[in-house]
């Protein structure tokens, strides 16, 4: 058996494990964690540890191995905020590892669009669930520490979500109209 028709046979289910894994960490996601378990298939393909394994046997193999390699990066990961402050200068994270070639222009665009997101009227529960999930937590942890079910967790997460992509496409709306706007005046300028 090739690879190539291993992976076409079990893809589908690892892109399934793939994605009840994914939402603990915001930098990894659901497509990273298949690339992942597609590499682990590789090496143990061409190590010939695969031979006569039957699919269920491979695809539990790559769900433990997603799982150590979830652990690991919870455990060695260390996550900060932006708006934390440099110890040293007591400058802003934010504006420390703001590119120098960035004009004051489009930095104070992109701030009022981080405050804009932030503003999108949260709630306490909310802010909590983030800031969770920002430290690594799983939704399960999250409902322990909270008081409430993973599920009540999931429905927050959502919502989250819901009211990021409100905040987005207002800003993107309000983008467009000032574009317009401006185009508009430039071609009555011109006539």
């Amino acid at each position: 058996m090739s690879y190539e028709v291993l992976v076409r046979r079990i893809s589908p289910t690892l892109k399934r494990i793939a994605k009840k894994l994914d939402g603990r960490f915001s930098f990894i996601d659901d497509s990273d964690l298949y690339q992942e378990a597609l590499v682990h298939l590789w090496i143990h393909y061409n190590e010939g540890k695969l031979v006569d394994k039957t699919d269920s046997y491979i695809l539990q193999g790559c769900y433990f191995h997603l799982k150590n390699v979830i652990r690991r990066i919870h455990d060695t990961g260390t996550f900060i905020s932006l708006s934390s402050v440099n110890e040293e200068d007591g400058t802003p994270l934010e504006e420390a590892l703001l590119p120098k070639d960035m004009s004051s222009f489009e930095y104070i665009e992109g701030r009022m669009h981080v405050e804009a997101i932030e503003a999108c009227g949260m709630t306490e529960r909310e802010k909590h669930v983030l800031e969770s999930c920002m430290e690594g937590m799983t939704t399960r942890e999250i409902g322990k520490k909270m008081g409430i079910s993973h599920v009540s967790v999931v429905k927050i997460r959502n919502k989250i979500k819901m009211k990021y992509q409100k905040a987005v496409e207002q800003h993107l709306q309000c983008g467009m109209s000032d574009e317009e706007s401006r185009r508009q005046g430039t071609q009555r300028q011109v006539a």
